[in-house]
């Protein structure tokens, strides 16, 4: 899957510049035909996945008893704590019973959200042991398994580092799913002050605000390169506190938001060169281009890494009279 996107148009003429800063970039997936096409792939034990054709929507079956299972979607780039971005999507459950391995009477979770694929993948990643799972940024529903368990159901927004030892603090709900609404799930995280929100709604309604979880002094950071679906291996387990599920549902109109290939955009003559100055991505490539009468673009130079910080681009022979430029990005 190619991505491309454009920035920064900017006019260069005898009244200055004017730049307009890229927003983010925006991916959306409705399953209206098969997103294998579009680059979306199962992992794991791959039957827990299946499109539906005629519904236009994804089937997922959450099984811990077996190995970590991923259906999923590579981002345009690897996305840290560093940048904004966010996930929405439509889930249906038609049945879900936690506890379900006597052995492991416990919650366990159905989960959603970004992962790092090549460590969620790796055979020492343990998500139920609590400190082998790095680089998560996830929403989990936990079903209430039943007595003697006595603190119900719960919903949570979580945040683990890369190191998997220092997850985020907050980001929880006493209060769960149930099998005869549609829920419309969105994550936001916001690196200004590295916060993930979480919020629900419940057929077209507001529901529910998930606590906000929160990044704290010691946590590290993460790198996530993956969105999608998680089942997760009940394995690993302090067996005092293991806990097992079995649920099935439905995925559907998924929004995610990435941040933007070009960003904090400007630009302006120096020394007789139109010069373009942003906030560039690392594994994309990038091409000023210009116009005079917005019929036809030309490269103003051969294409430049983007180098994950602010890259200049230049036009060493601008036109006489008035020219505008935008700046090309795209993924090899």
């Amino acid at each position: 899957m190619q991505i491309r996107s454009f920035g920064g148009l900017a006019l260069a003429g005898l009244f200055g510049s004017v730049a307009l800063a890229a927003t983010a970039a925006v991916f959306q997936e409705n399953f209206a035909s098969d997103p294998a096409s579009r680059g979306w792939r199962a992992l794991g034990y791959t039957n827990l996945f299946q499109w539906n054709a005629a519904n236009g929507n994804l089937e997922v079956t959450w099984d811990s008893s077996r190995a970590n299972s991923y259906f999923c979607l590579p981002l345009p780039d690897t996305v840290t704590e560093a940048d904004d971005f966010g996930l929405s999507f439509d889930l249906q459950l038609n049945d879900f019973a936690a506890g379900i391995n006597p052995a492991k009477p416990n919650p366990f979770q159905l989960a959603l959200g970004f992962c790092n694929l090549t460590q969620a993948t790796a055979p020492g990643f343990v998500r139920g042991s609590g400190f082998q799972s790095p680089n998560l940024v996830e929403f989990s529903f936990f079903p209430d398994p039943g007595p003697p368990w006595l603190w119900g159901p719960s919903l949570t927004a979580t945040m683990i580092d890369w190191t998997a030892t220092n997850w985020s603090f907050g980001g929880f709900a006493p209060a769960g799913l149930s099998t005869d609404s549609v829920y419309r799930v969105t994550l936001n995280y916001f690196a200004s002050n590295r916060v993930l929100c979480a919020t629900i709604l419940r057929d077209g309604q507001p529901w529910m605000t998930v606590d906000d979880a929160v990044a704290g002094a010691g946590f590290l950071g993460f790198e996530v390169d993956h969105v999608g679906v998680m089942s997760y291996s009940d394995d690993g387990q302090d067996p005092y506190y293991s806990g097992s599920i079995l649920a099935h549902g439905t995925l559907d109109n998924v929004v995610v938001t990435a941040p933007a290939a070009v960003s904090q955009c400007t630009g302006g003559l120096a020394g007789g060169q139109w010069e373009m100055t942003f906030q560039s991505r690392r594994n994309w490539l990038y091409q000023l281009e210009r116009t005079v009468d917005f019929l036809s673009w030309s490269a103003t130079g051969g294409p430049t890494a983007g180098n994950g910080g602010p890259l200049v681009l230049r036009d060493a022979s601008p036109p006489a009279g008035a020219a505008f430029y935008r700046v090309k990005a795209w993924r090899p």
